[in-house]
């Protein structure tokens, strides 16, 4: 990046001083485009063995709306990673999970976060959810041309709309396609990756929308134990290693907030004894 002249004293240049957009991702696209994600230059033009994260969910309930992640990450037939991190949140009330190339998809979230909060700063309120999620499919879609070449990165984007009419109802789940499509999840539910064929299907007999928080936690990580067990890229929990999934709850109250591990652990292993004793029940 060019450095002209900033205010006097100062050691930045002076597009940093200018508040002629109020993106963060459009600054970098005008001053230093080799930063956003997939645009970085790697070597040669062949394929890229890069690490790709898998299933996601995502699941509303009465007052609010969550998203949950397995933890594994693949590198062709191997396991990258036991314990990577799929779901962020990313501002007050809202949280994405990722899945595809795991590089770009981690840039990609983390650059939506400063955008969000580089917004606000600038403009003095939040963008609303639906701004939020216009905003994410631009970022997705800018991402096409790397997307095209086998590293796609999708996010499933989880928010409460605070300004809905019916609270109880104001939990939405939005995701997209490679190319930027934007897509409102009506059903109450959707899941991603690899392994979602199996968590929707797991999703669709146990949803309720009129189900509190714990029983929607509940219904999340039965989802994702039922993608772990026909889905070899999906991780279930790993009770040896004390390896669980990620959870984030959305609700008017506390706002986007990861349960903590202890939480999750006593969930996942309520549900590993709930299989394990009907497959026990199922021998006798």
């Amino acid at each position: 990046m060019e450095h002209t002249s900033g205010p006097t004293g100062s050691a930045l240049p002076a597009a940093f001083f200018s508040s002629t957009t109020s993106s963060f991702a459009e600054f970098l696209r005008m001053q230093a485009p080799d930063l956003l994600p997939g645009r970085r230059q790697r070597p040669g033009a062949g394929p890229v063995d890069a690490p790709h994260g898998t299933t996601i969910v995502a699941v509303t309930f009465a007052g609010g709306v969550l998203v949950a992640g397995d933890r594994r990450a693949t590198s062709g037939n191997l396991i990258a990673s036991r314990d990577m991190e799929k779901v962020h949140v990313v501002d007050a009330y809202s949280a994405v999970g990722i899945a595809g190339s795991a590089g770009i998809a981690l840039e990609l979230v983390r650059l939506y976060a400063v955008e969000l909060a580089h917004y606000e700063k600038i403009e003095g309120v939040p963008l609303s959810l639906d701004g939020k999620t216009n905003k994410l499919a631009t970022m997705v879609k800018g991402n096409l041309d790397v997307a095209m070449a086998g590293l796609a990165a999708l996010p499933l984007f989880v928010g409460y709309d605070i300004e809905a009419d019916d609270p109880k109802r104001a939990g939405r789940i939005v995701s997209y396609d490679v190319t930027g499509g934007r897509y409102e999840e009506r059903a109450g539910y959707h899941a991603i990756g690899s392994g979602s064929l199996f968590a929707r299907s797991a999703l669709k007999k146990l949803y309720d929308p009129d189900a509190d928080e714990e029983t929607a936690v509940r219904t999340a990580v039965e989802s994702l134990y039922d993608a772990a067990d026909d889905d070899s890229a999906t991780g279930g929990p790993d009770l040896v290693r004390r390896v669980f999934p990620t959870l984030v709850t959305i609700t008017a109250e506390r706002g986007a907030v990861r349960l903590p591990d202890e939480q999750a652990a006593a969930v996942a292993e309520a549900v590993v004894a709930g299989r394990a004793e009907r497959a026990t029940r199922g021998r006798t």
